[in-house]
């Protein structure tokens, strides 16, 4: 790739391929982001880019052994961090987010409060259980191949989260970083008990907090959970099956594969989108690794039954069994995320509307607008969305305040 002046989405998509090296004579103390780990994600260091439209965060990789090679190297000048492109000399102004201060802080139980959960982007994420029962699967593991949860949890944070020490986490997120949205997630249990391991937490923090809350197990056909969950307060469900081609969802993806499927994925996703609304449920898939024409066969699906596609840029962890799988190429990863925004504007996917939702480790539907045709149509979708955000204000005050 020539390499022009990117824009702040092309960049993003450009760092989840590529990642970033540190100048190595930057303090530590200047990186408070650098080495944050979360269930099966990854090392990384988090950076705003500034633009015009919208600033966005991205979760830039920095230990993955493709890192290692990127033409991108952090580095400050004049008392300011940039991304310098190295060949072409290019430099990018970013910013880094500092450390909340209720990081080094404990609950009253003595549990640290980065050990319960952490920030990704401006959200609150809380892996709630022990790990995922795939990676103990009998005779072999049948974890999915791009993840390494089996192998965080419980090192870099707790194995399991107390139900006070949760609550008190959402309080301090709420109030010094002015959280607005929590995600719940577990994994896989061979007694199918995720969502009522859940729903306890549900309740406590839209009762005690006030914050939207987000939900993603691995799905159920016991579809009155979903109404339960609702009952208690879930305000978004999202769903993980990573590959529209069966093929690849039966390799990279045993446990699912055999114990799950596919179809209950979709069903299961159908059917909350449909009770919560358009917009609501989120169907997530890995780009990269499938055919290009399979991953917007997945975005032209999720987006045609009114949900949104939260799309990752797959990324070869260290640890991981596809740790040395090539990371994606820049030029198909724009195709995929072009086609995501068209595909959320001609369904009226309604994007973006929620406040002070930026997700770091995915390039949202409303990032991509830096990548969308400025014509009429694009215009129009613009227009939409900025009255369907004034007009739910009154909506997400309520769904923010304690019942």
């Amino acid at each position: 790739m020539t390499h022009k002046s990117l824009n702040p989405c092309e960049l993003e998509i450009d760092l989840f391929c590529k990642g970033v090296r540190v100048d190595p004579s930057l303090p530590p103390e200047d990186l408070p982001a650098l080495h944050r780990t979360r269930a099966g994600l990854g090392s990384g260091l988090e950076l705003i880019l500034p633009g015009p439209l919208k600033n966005i965060w991205v979760y830039v990789p920095v230990e993955e052994s493709f890192a290692h090679n990127s033409p991108y190297l952090l580095i400050k000048v004049n008392g300011s961090f940039a991304l310098l492109h190295e060949p072409s000399k290019l430099l990018y102004p970013v910013q880094i987010p500092l450390e909340p201060n209720w990081y080094s802080q404990k609950t009253s139980k003595g549990t640290p409060m980065s050990r319960v959960g952490v920030l990704q982007g401006t959200y609150l994420g809380i892996y709630l259980s022990n790990t995922c029962h795939f990676w103990h699967s009998k005779p072999h593991p049948t974890n999915c191949g791009f993840c390494t949860t089996g192998r965080n949890v419980g090192i870099t944070e707790e194995r399991t989260k107390d139900l006070d020490d949760v609550v008190e986490v959402c309080e301090a997120a709420k109030k010094e970083s002015g959280v607005t949205f929590v995600h719940f997630n577990t994994g896989y249990h061979i007694q199918g008990k995720e969502l009522d391991l859940i729903a306890p937490y549900v309740k406590a923090v839209k009762e005690q907090v006030g914050l939207l809350i987000g939900v993603q197990a691995t799905p159920t056909t016991h579809s009155w959970k979903y109404d339960w969950l609702r009952d208690l307060g879930a305000d978004h469900f999202s769903f993980c099956y990573e590959f529209q081609n069966p093929t690849y969802f039966e390799l990279f993806c045993p446990g699912k594969a055999e114990k799950i499927g596919q179809e209950t994925f979709f069903k299961a996703l159908e059917y909350t989108t449909k009770k919560l609304g358009k917009g609501s449920c989120s169907g997530e898939i890995i780009a990269g690794v499938e055919p290009l024409e399979d991953t917007l066969k997945a975005i032209d699906y999720i987006t045609s039954i009114g949900a949104f596609p939260t799309v990752c840029i797959f990324r070869p962890l260290t640890g991981a069994d596809m740790e040395k799988f090539p990371s994606p190429s820049y030029e198909e990863m724009v195709i995929v995320m072009r086609y995501m925004y068209e595909a959320c504007m001609k369904h009226k996917i309604p994007i973006g509307i929620a406040p002070n939702i930026e997700v770091s480790l995915i390039v949202q539907p409303e990032d991509a607008q830096y990548l969308a045709e400025r014509d009429w149509s694009h215009l129009v979708y613009r227009v939409w969305l900025k009255g369907l955000k004034i007009f739910s204000k009154p909506y997400f005050a309520k769904k923010l305040s304690t019942r």
